[in-house]
């Protein structure tokens, strides 16, 4: 019932919006889909099919999959904008998991107010893409197939109030966010406080972009006294029109109930290569270490510690339709010198943007 309901309220959104369309052409309603299946084979070949605990996309070992179906629409005017988007596929199964049943379709569904007449300056309330990280669930729009350990355990989507300004030679972007909680569409029970955020992107010249991202809340119910606090700083430079690098650095804290402090922290880099318009190359290195279990679904001892190597191959057969390839091999460790274990997988990626 609760499902019916929510297409029924999706229905309504479009005949609203195309209403209003047709009565005015300044204003622009548009549709967009995407679609990314994939084929991955872990060498480790996990009896249920599905790959390490701490990995939250393209999760599925030895079948063609799904990992994101994406219908969307986009709603503008001057002073006024809508998204609305709903998705399948295992980012959504294994991403939304602990959501409510009406919320786990929802990738994005919120709406922005222009606060000023003279400032790019915007409030946008909803579902919105998260504000930390420089990855997405739409893999196209990644320099690799597969998303980083980084990715997968710092949140893609995030629910709550953005209120985001634009300077105007569009240099600097600056967000102030209150949310319901660390990648959260509902929020947890037992829990009364608001949790918040900053962005703060600058972007000097077109080759570079440095941005700062932060997460001040609770994952836990008010009794706990929790308090997690997470940055993100991430540097994106493209010096040449074919060459690219992005390196990235996050170290997240929580605060327990018996008032001491625990941490993780994680650092990537990623260097890209266009050999033409077609073929291009990605190449990353990471290291994740979360001794005491705070952000990790994952046991292999007392702490995680990770280090992945990928590389992959991206053919763009045409505009609108990208195939890609990628190896990667994932070591995990009980203390960081010994007992190493070696995840080796392959994955194969067809995506199409309408």
């Amino acid at each position: 019932m609760k499902l019916i309901q929510l297409f029924s309220v999706i229905n309504l959104f479009f005949i609203v919006n195309d209403a209003w369309t047709q009565a005015d052409s300044t204003k622009s309603l548009s549709f967009n889909a995407y679609g990314e299946l994939y084929y991955s084979y872990d060498f480790s070949e996990p009896y249920n099919h599905e790959k390490a605990p701490y990995v939250y996309n393209y999760k599925r070992h030895n079948e063609l999959n799904a990992n994101l179906l994406l219908l969307s629409s986009k709603y503008r005017e001057t002073s006024l904008r809508a998204n609305l988007a709903l998705m399948a596929g295992n980012y959504a199964q294994y991403n939304l998991a602990s959501e409510a049943d009406w919320a786990k379709f929802i990738y994005e569904a919120n709406v922005g107010i222009k606060l000023s007449k003279k400032s790019n300056l915007w409030l946008d309330v909803g579902v919105m893409p998260s504000h930390i990280g420089f990855e997405s669930a739409i893999g196209a729009d990644c320099w690799t197939l597969t998303r980083s350990i980084m990715a997968d355990n710092s949140p893609y989507y995030e629910t709550g109030l953005k209120l985001g300004y634009i300077n105007r030679n569009e240099k600097w972007m600056l967000s102030f966010l209150l949310l319901n909680g660390w990648q959260q569409i509902s929020k947890m029970d037992a829990s009364q406080y608001p949790s918040t955020g900053i962005q703060i992107n600058y972007k000097p010249t077109s080759k570079l972009l440095l941005n700062y991202s932060n997460f001040l809340g609770s994952v836990q119910p008010d009794e706990f006294n929790s308090l997690r606090t997470y940055h993100n700083v991430y540097i994106q430079y493209d010096p040449f029109s074919k060459l690219g690098f992005l390196a990235g650095f996050d170290i997240g804290q929580d605060l327990t109930k018996a008032g001491t402090y625990s941490n993780w922290t994680t650092a990537l880099i990623i260097v890209k290569y266009s050999f033409s318009n077609q073929w291009r190359i990605a190449g990353r290195a990471e290291y994740y270490l979360d001794k005491d279990k705070l952000n990790t679904a994952y046991n292999p001892g007392k702490g995680v510690y990770l280090r992945s190597q990928s590389v992959n191959l991206d053919y763009q057969i045409s505009g609108k339709l990208l195939c890609r390839f990628e190896a990667k091999a994932n070591t995990s460790s009980l203390d960081k010198l010994t007992n190493h274990i070696t995840k080796a997988m392959i994955t194969a990626g067809l995506s199409l943007k309408i």
